[in-house]
């Protein structure tokens, strides 16, 4: 395997870490970097639902994302009302990626809403995101189990992401930046913590690619999201201290 420009091997992750509570306002909150990406995520509840939801007996779980000025070289825009096109897109991949973690009808007729906001961005931040969403509801859904608003956690495992590519023509795990805007193939792998695929994106970036390199990216997908699983376990092996809702 050759080395890469950052000195990693093909099948590394950048060196990743969660914070967790790095906020105390919100329900749950965690700041998680991967290199020189780093996204704070926060989950806020409300006891409520969509009006389309009243009176099912089920929860919700969704998702804002934002890119921060200053997350980037060039000053980014602060988002207005009503986000299009990429911002959206991303909002609506964490959002299914966790609600495909939760059940629904464990978690009452409560909302939880996920805001991801990109810090820096280097690239991976939509994986990023999924990763540090994951932790924040895990403690916002464990702080209702403790406060009596739902009878058990309604999550049913973990839920990680990670990107693949190939880059010279070398499947590579978790491109940052000066990877990712050269890569001949880019793709998004979401999988529960019971190894299950719950989404890829992925395509082309000018050249085809063959199924074998298909299955190459998926392995080392594979392989990054069961080291990124293991930590996020780690972390919340001990229950979150306690928190009234609204703080």
């Amino acid at each position: 395997m050759s080395t890469r420009y950052d000195g990693r091997q093909p099948d590394d992750l950048r060196p990743f870490s969660f914070v967790r509570d790095f906020t105390n306002m919100t329900m749950g909150s965690a700041l998680v970097t991967f290199g020189e990406t780093r996204v704070l995520c926060t989950a806020s509840v409300e006891e409520d639902v969509p009006r389309w939801m009243k009176g099912k007996g089920e929860g919700w779980v969704t998702a804002e994302y934002s890119m921060l000025p200053g997350s980037s070289p060039e000053r980014v825009n602060r988002e207005r009302k009503g986000a299009k096109g990429r911002t959206q897109e991303i909002e609506r991949l964490i959002g299914r990626s966790l609600r495909a973690v939760t059940d629904m009808k464990a978690l009452g007729e409560n909302s939880i809403r996920l805001d991801c906001d990109v810090l820096q961005a280097d690239g991976g931040t939509r994986t990023a995101a999924i990763c540090g969403a994951y932790v924040a509801l895990h403690d916002a859904c464990e702080r209702l189990v403790q406060g009596g608003a739902i009878a058990a956690n309604p999550l049913t495992t973990e839920c990680a992401a990670i990107s693949v590519g190939i880059v010279n023509g070398e499947p590579v795990l978790d491109l940052p930046y000066p990877e990712d805007s050269t890569a001949d193939v880019d793709f998004n792998v979401i999988m529960a913590g019971n190894g299950e695929l719950i989404e890829v994106q992925g395509t082309a970036e000018g050249n085809t690619f063959s199924r074998a390199e298909l299955d190459a990216l998926l392995d080392l997908a594979e392989g990054g999201i069961a080291t990124i699983t293991a930590a996020q376990r780690e972390i919340l092996a001990e229950a979150p201290s306690p928190r009234m809702p609204g703080r």
